[in-house]
């Protein structure tokens, strides 16, 4: 897969789409944007990448309990930011720095409509679905992770700076629900893949994640489809289909049974209780959360 002529053919020549005049965009910190910017050098080596990193503790912090949890079967603790590198490599710590620094950026977005804590645990049960899935499929398990984890980002930045109509896709959803994308289409011309696709190569993000973000929302559709049916970009779809406090798919559930009467391989309550394991294990927010797990129980149950 030529994942810059794909990112090409998705976005096209223009780097700007038009958002409400009171959006304002986050900015990353210095020191993602130049590890960003010097990772994508192959000269450059761990212990200069580290010392970038380090100026930022925060990050610091964030990305060595990231990597020392279980859930990434490292077969020591990475001690110090240079030692995490030396043991992801540099492609697999940019897409958990870049992970991370967007995260902590948008966590500044207040939104009505979204509670916050809610959001990014359901974030995490879609990028550990989207793990497990990827690891079925052998494709990029970390790219898998990270853009499950943003495939959602800008929606509470967005939803605040559009809360009149957002609101209305909320208010009709229990009665007259539809996908979020095709509300955001009617009303905005565009939808939250493409916004976060388009930002996302604003900020130098790798261009496969770019694609995942701007295609999550294609469903099961994606399996179908010729050029991506076999790439990362299909795990990250199929997680879109998971619950989320904007019951953004409101035939999610059923449309992974379907999926799951016709792979053999894709167990899902075996991957829901593997997912509900590993969020718990990365310190998922519990409260008020009701797992994927628990979800899929009610739903069978009726």
């Amino acid at each position: 897969m030529d994942w810059s002529e794909l990112r090409q053919q998705l976005l096209g020549n223009s780097k700007e789409i038009p958002l409400p005049p009171n959006f304002r965009l986050p900015i990353l910190p210095s020191a993602v944007n130049e590890f960003t910017r010097k990772s994508s050098d192959p000269e450059t080596s761990p212990a200069v990448l580290g010392k970038i990193l380090e100026t930022d503790a925060g990050l610091t912090v964030d990305l060595l309990q990231l990597v020392n949890s279980s859930v990434f079967s490292l077969r020591s603790k990475a001690s110090s930011v240079k030692h995490a590198i030396a043991m992801l490599g540099v492609s697999r710590t940019r897409n958990f720095v870049l992970t991370t620094a967007v995260q902590r950026a948008m966590a500044k977005n207040q939104s009505k409509l979204i509670n916050l804590t809610q959001f990014w645990s359901a974030n995490l049960e879609k990028a550990l679905f989207a793990r497990e899935i990827a690891v079925l499929m052998n494709v990029d398990p970390d790219t898998a992770y990270s853009a499950g984890m943003l495939q959602d980002f800008m929606l509470p930045a967005l939803t605040s700076a559009l809360f009149d109509q957002y609101s209305q896709f909320v208010d009709h959803q229990s009665k007259e629900p539809q996908l979020l994308t095709i509300f955001e289409q009617k009303h905005f011309q565009w939808d939250h893949a493409v916004v976060a696709a388009h930002i996302a190569h604003q900020w130098a993000f790798p261009d496969d994640l770019v694609c995942c973000l701007h295609q999550h929302h294609l469903g099961l559709k994606v399996m179908l489809d010729p050029q991506l049916s076999k790439t990362v970009v299909v795990p990250v779809a199929i997680s879109a289909l998971l619950p989320d406090p904007l019951h953004q798919v409101p035939d999610g559930i059923p449309l992974l049974e379907k999926l799951e009467q016709a792979w053999p391989a894709f167990k899902l309550e075996g991957l829901a209780q593997k997912v509900e394991a590993d969020f718990l294990e990365m310190g998922g927010q519990q409260a008020h959360h009701i797992s994927f797990r628990k979800r899929l129980e009610k739903h069978r149950a009726k």
